[in-house]
């Protein structure tokens, strides 16, 4: 069983979610009972600030590193940090509070833009994300198609957001945090609203989602150049871009145009990929070019970028278990394409 000293050294190492502190640093770890009988171990914890998902998040990694340790169950109950110890940490608090929009947020924007629709923009924005959680980064998507939402559906998510305070929790899927206009509507039905409404809508997803620390946020933009897309420029100034084709002559000329708009609200491109770019038989090997080729490097040099990925036809390995039917696993052939591109992405934006 369990000892109190293998308790504490198990989450004396934990970081504060506020703070950036360890537990034990902290002097957090305030209370550690035991019943041996029934290999029940609780704890009390104290945080900077309870009720958040922060606090989830911390909970659920305390649960798992003590049953990983032996505990059958756990209990665990958090409060506030004293005054004491909070006023000397006040700044880093502060920090926190002023949301992903404020100069001092260290979280980059990635707006994932096509021309047209039809080109698997949505596909793309879901699996690089997931991709990019692979590498161990701190992942954020949100769905800004708000007309043509997707990404509940591709993810295989079936759970709404909740509410807490005056914060919406974002759903986490395959590591990533995901919201959505699909969460806040009933049974498919189609959104009628103008372009104001879809900004301030824009503005919540920004302002009142609690997404904690966040290394990438993700955007699914509507494909094109419309309200939406307008607004998202005018809100990230330093936002990220990359453009999504497919090698049609036609959908490059048509996705140029969302590359332009990008460049001349100053967003650095990062890239373009293809999709779409060929159908290797099974059987033979042998690759069709069915929407034909080089639309993709066209449009690549028209917007002085380079292609990061091409992407041929293919469909994910469905698990009924855990469907998410646009989600490719880590080992799938375009799974390991999509964990090439992320890998580029960090590269880039990280300078290895």
């Amino acid at each position: 069983m369990l000892s109190e000293q293998n308790i504490r050294e198990i989450l004396s190492g934990l970081q504060e979610p506020f703070l950036h502190k360890s537990l034990g640093e902290l002097e957090a770890i305030e209370e550690i009972k035991i019943k041996e009988e029934k290999d029940h171990v609780s704890v009390k914890i104290l945080i900077a600030k309870t009720g958040t998902a922060e606090q989830l998040q911390l909970q659920t990694l305390i649960v798992s590193r003590l049953k990983e340790a032996g505990a059958a169950t756990v209990g665990i109950r958090f409060s506030e940090l004293p005054e004491s110890v909070l006023s000397q940490y006040r700044q880093a608090i502060q920090e926190d509070d002023k949301g992903l929009l404020s100069p001092e947020s260290k979280t980059t924007f990635i707006a994932i833009a096509s021309g047209k629709g039809g080109v698997g923009k949505s596909t793309v924005s879901v699996n690089l994300a997931i991709s990019l959680a692979r590498l161990g980064k701190k992942v954020g998507l949100i769905d800004a198609d708000i007309y043509g939402f997707s990404v509940p559906d591709m993810m295989g998510i079936t759970t709404r957001p909740v509410v807490r305070g005056e914060k919406i929790i974002p759903v986490d899927r395959f590591g990533v945090k995901v919201i959505s206009m699909g969460f806040f509507v009933e049974d498919n039905s189609p959104i009628i609203w103008r372009g104001p409404m879809l900004g301030k809508m824009l503005n919540s997803f920004f302002n009142e989602v609690e997404w904690g620390e966040i290394d990438y946020l993700l955007l699914d933009l509507p494909p094109g150049t419309g309200d939406v897309a307008l607004d998202v420029h005018t809100m990230l100034p330093a936002c990220k871009e990359i453009v999504v084709t497919t090698p049609h002559p036609t959908a490059a000329f048509v996705a140029a145009r969302a590359g332009a708009m990008a460049l001349r609200t100053e967003h650095e491109i990062l890239g373009v990929i293809e999709n779409m770019a060929y159908f290797e038989s099974k059987l033979t090997g042998e690759k069709e070019y069915v929407f034909g080729q080089g639309g993709g490097e066209k449009l690549a040099d028209e917007l002085r970028t380079t292609v990061l990925g091409q992407l041929p036809l293919a469909q994910p390995d469905w698990n009924e278990d855990d469907f998410a039917p646009s989600v490719y696993d880590a080992d799938h052939k375009l799974g390991k394409i999509y964990g090439d591109i992320a890998q580029k992405v960090v590269n880039t934006l990280e300078g290895k």
